[in-house]
């Protein structure tokens, strides 16, 4: 092959990554609530791609009482959901649960640059 033709790839292979279609970076801010009267731990988890937020391991960690604004970076139109579960407790759940492994009907967002309602979580 010639430097020539080397160099016409190359330069076409260029153009097809810059104009191909890239997943646009959006915002969402969970607004969650923990009214139950135990601390609770909460993970939010993307249902189109192998994400969790916080990620590594770890969890938001939520008093009893408290109210946390837990803003994420995601794709725009991403499908997040909440799953949260009283310290200690992974058998008392809200939303998808610990893991992402429980169904819920209200626990969903999408990704679109906004805020959520207060989302309440009481026992």
């Amino acid at each position: 092959m010639s430097f020539t033709s080397t160099r016409r790839i190359v330069v076409a292979l260029s153009l097809a990554a810059l104009f191909a279609p890239a997943a646009h970076a959006a915002d969402i801010t969970f607004a969650i609530k923990n009214s139950h009267p135990n601390a609770m731990r909460l993970e939010l988890y993307s249902q189109d791609r192998d994400y969790v937020w916080p990620g590594d391991g770890k969890d938001f960690f939520l008093d009893d009482g408290e109210t946390k604004q837990i803003p994420v970076s995601c794709d725009e139109g991403e499908s997040i959901c909440y799953g949260a579960w009283v310290d200690g407790d992974e058998e008392t759940y809200w939303g998808v649960g610990p893991n992402n492994k429980e169904k819920c009907d209200d626990c969903c967002y999408t990704c679109d640059g906004g805020e959520t309602e207060e989302i309440d979580l009481t026992p």
